[in-house]
């Protein structure tokens, strides 16, 4: 039976005063995204309408999050909202599951204009927690200075925003999802993806897979113990390790999202990752990690609960890249660090004969540096680490 176009809405609404995003988005509590009428409406608007309309009209956009509470209800909301403004194309993660190093993967291998990554970070979930929304760029890093203040002036002058309300996804459905809207040439697509595969792909491209799997299955075997803390990462951790490297089964705790992360801030430290200190303080295993609610930071340990600083971990990598595939292949071009990093990675950048670049916190700096080929490897304080 043949259905009627699915009307696009105006509606009237007011500005905000609060909505400039920071360095990681917009991050409020979650009752003023679920509880303020039109604030979540209002910001989305205003990024959607930063971005030129004539670069926006039938362009593709990727959409995930860290499944903390309200990212669906969310996702509903930019969904209607990306088709009433012209977006051609959305692709977004089963389930609305993305992580942050995922989507911008995601946005580099498609070519899209940009990517809208629900995640407050570290952050409490839940009713009562944090709620966060980060706008990725079409090189896949965060938004610039420029972007983040386009953003800023649509809010402060905002009177209405478009919405399809009566289009509705459904996010566990694997596969495509065309709409007719009114007043449209062309149809409006959805696109659900697995969470893993695209990013999987990459990293299959980076890394030797077999060499890794020889050490978490060979006769040496490397016990290894990994806390997905309750966020976007148990699914990545459960089929890269487990299922394509052999690692057993029990090796990942902590791997089924949660909207609250089971009552804890998804924070890999030694203050809120306690489980995983006590399991590898107890000397069963080689090697631990945590990882936080969107994936895009890390905690290592080592045997006997070893801590491994940020400033060290970077510099371990820097210094053995020639055993990674990727740069065997493509070389390394010079190192970045932020301020609050330590001086190792200084050290072997200079016995390497690379530049080093040191930065302001914040991980679109790295973006620019990456952009401009002079850098290759790069890493901050609290522990995300990035190459191109």
């Amino acid at each position: 039976m043949e259905t009627s176009p699915i009307p696009v809405v105006t509606v009237q609404t007011a500005p905000f005063e609060d909505q400039r995003p920071g360095t990681n988005g917009l991050r409020r509590k979650t009752a003023v995204f679920e509880g303020k009428k039109n604030y979540l409406q209002n910001y989305i608007q205003s990024l959607l309408s930063s971005i030129d309309l004539r670069d926006r009209q039938g362009c593709t956009m990727v959409v995930g999050s860290d499944g903390r509470y309200f990212s669906r209800a969310a996702i509903e909301v930019i969904v209607q909202m990306a088709a009433a403004n012209g977006i051609g194309r959305l692709v977004i993660g089963l389930n609305g599951l993305l992580s942050t190093p995922a989507v911008s993967c995601i946005i580099r291998k498609i070519k899209a204009i940009g990517g809208i990554i629900l995640t407050a970070s570290h952050n409490p979930g839940g009713p009562g927690g944090d709620f966060g929304i980060k706008f990725n760029v079409a090189n896949g890093g965060p938004s610039t200075d420029t972007v983040m203040e386009r953003i800023s002036q649509v809010s402060r002058t905002l009177e209405e925003y478009a919405i399809c309300p009566d289009l509705r996804i459904d996010l566990s459905r694997l596969g495509r999802q065309d709409f007719d809207l009114e007043n449209k040439f062309k149809p409006f697509r959805v696109e659900i993806v697995d969470s893993v595969e695209v990013y999987l792909q990459l990293l299959r491209n980076i890394f030797d897979f077999s060499a890794i799997k020889g050490l978490l299955t060979g006769p040496d075997q490397l016990k290894i113990h990994i806390d997905a803390m309750n966020g976007v990462m148990g699914p990545y951790v459960r089929r890269i390790l487990c299922d394509e490297s052999g690692a057993p089964v029990n090796s990942a705790v902590n791997c089924v999202p949660l909207e609250d992360f089971g009552g804890r801030p998804p924070e890999p430290n030694l203050t809120y990752a306690t489980s995983l200190v006590d399991a590898m303080k107890g000397g069963e295993f080689g090697f631990g990690a945590a990882f936080d609610a969107d994936g895009d930071r890390y905690m290592i340990l080592g045997e006997n609960g070893f801590f491994v600083n940020p400033s060290d971990s970077i510099a371990i990598i820097a210094a053995n890249l020639s055993t990674i595939p990727y740069f065997r292949q493509h070389g390394a071009r010079g190192f970045a660090r932020s301020m609050a990093t330590s001086a190792a990675l200084d050290r072997v950048a200079k016995a390497m004969k690379l530049a080093l670049y040191e930065t302001p916190t914040g991980w679109r700096y790295f973006g620019n540096l990456m952009d401009s080929g002079r850098c290759s490897l790069c890493g901050e304080e609290s522990f995300g680490t990035g190459t191109i």
